[in-house]
């Protein structure tokens, strides 16, 4: 068996989706992987290291992929129409294992299965125990939430903790989160060790207990409906409009006393929810700094925009493209285990060869394309054939 890594072309990626480490590991196993020269440069991975752990460096991803039963990416492959074609160098009975965004870009479903390649969407992985050391959104989510409030805090022109000089007493920075996810608890634990007050909030019950153990104050309207506002695999429901309406005016009333906000919520397959409304920064205080990591699927903020760093109304609104990617090497390096883990389950040492038992819950809710068509029931598709109707999606990870 060969596995294929290949170099990342889109804007602003800097990850790779595999480590000196894996490779390593891979080529244990008897499977033979070639990686595309400077997939990993901007990871601060040379090709070199990855010679020495047992790869050897394809000239261009014609070269990398030529043979490869495996087929690794951090990013989807580009189809014809974008900047360029990348899965026109794939052929059938390939696998490709990355991040697809695939209930959000049928066109690209479609293209993969109409290509005959074998897709695994690893953001489609199940919430179980077992898939943990897999999902992806939770090891980049959480370097993300990291980052935001470092982000927040090369904007804002005051420090983080409370300072006691004889020049007089700092006061600490007040911050909030919004979206108490992974990214959201990572947020919350970095601001409090800055030394910042932080609240929280979320419309699912649990997260509660989880910010109060950080040292945060959770802000919610604790109704009924906010009871039942979690799913049984720990997604956040679709809320009614008259608890959005209680909860805007809660929020509301609280913006104005912060100086941070941290916008973390998302729903797989939707746009970002709007959280801080254009009216909400109005009344905010001059200097605050709004950082929205939900910038890429339209904002929890209208007022963010993508890649840059804008002021309004004297405060400035951070929407930096590929966070993870702020970090490469830790996020490229959690990335590949998170393949790894993935992978080796299915591999037939004996056989050499990738094992899909779709029986198995992880490929089963992984897996989106194979044979021509589409295979995943939650997963939309704009020409190839189904296997069923898709049912629309209406939950995800607030």
């Amino acid at each position: 068996m060969k596995i294929a890594i290949l170099r990342e072309r889109r804007p602003n990626e800097t990850r790779v989706a595999g480590s000196p480490e894996t490779v390593k590991k891979f080529v244990s196993l008897g499977i033979d992987v070639c990686v595309e020269k400077g997939a990993g440069t901007a990871a601060s991975m040379s090709d070199s290291a990855f010679r020495e752990a047992g790869a050897t460096i394809g000239a261009d991803a014609k070269e990398a992929l030529a043979g490869a039963d495996l087929i690794l990416k951090v990013q989807r492959p580009m189809i014809e129409g974008e900047k360029s074609n990348e899965l026109a160098d794939f052929q059938p009975g390939q696998t490709l294992v990355c991040q697809m965004s695939a209930l959000s870009e049928p066109e690209f479903v479609s293209a993969l299965a109409a290509s005959g390649v074998t897709g695994f969407a690893l953001e489609l992985m199940p919430r179980i125990t077992r898939a943990q050391s897999m999902d992806i959104l939770s090891s980049q989510s959480n370097l993300a939430g990291y980052k935001a409030v470092l982000d927040a805090a090369a904007e804002f022109g005051r420090a983080f903790p409370m300072m006691m000089t004889a020049a007089g007493t700092v006061p600490p920075a007040r911050g909030i989160v919004m979206g108490v996810g992974v990214a959201g608890l990572q947020a919350i634990a970095t601001a409090k060790r800055l030394g910042a007050v932080v609240s929280a909030t979320d419309v699912r019950p649990a997260t509660k207990e989880q910010v109060e153990s950080l040292g945060g104050t959770f802000v919610a309207v604790e109704d009924e409906e906010f009871a039942q506002a979690q799913t049984d695999g720990g997604y956040a429901k679709e809320m009614s409009d008259a608890y959005k309406e209680k909860q805007a005016a809660l929020i509301a009333e609280t913006i104005p006393k912060q100086d941070i906000v941290i916008c973390t919520a998302l729903i797989p397959g939707r746009p970002a929810p709007v959280l801080v409304s254009e009216e909400m920064v109005k009344t905010m205080k001059p200097g605050s700094v709004i950082v929205d990591l939900a910038v890429e699927a339209g904002g929890n903020c209208p007022l963010s925009k993508l890649g840059k760093v804008v002021a309004k109304n004297g405060v400035k609104i951070v929407g930096h493209a590929n966070v993870p990617g702020r970090l490469a090497d830790d996020a490229s390096k959690l990335f590949a285990r998170n393949i790894y883990n993935f992978l080796t389950p299915m591999v037939d040492e004996d056989s050499q060869s990738l094992t899909i038992d779709t029986e198995d819950e992880i490929v089963s809710g992984t897996l989106v394309t194979r044979d021509g068509a589409v295979v995943n029931d939650a997963v939309p598709a704009t020409s190839a054939p189904s296997a069923s109707e898709p049912e629309p999606v209406l939950e995800g990870e607030a």
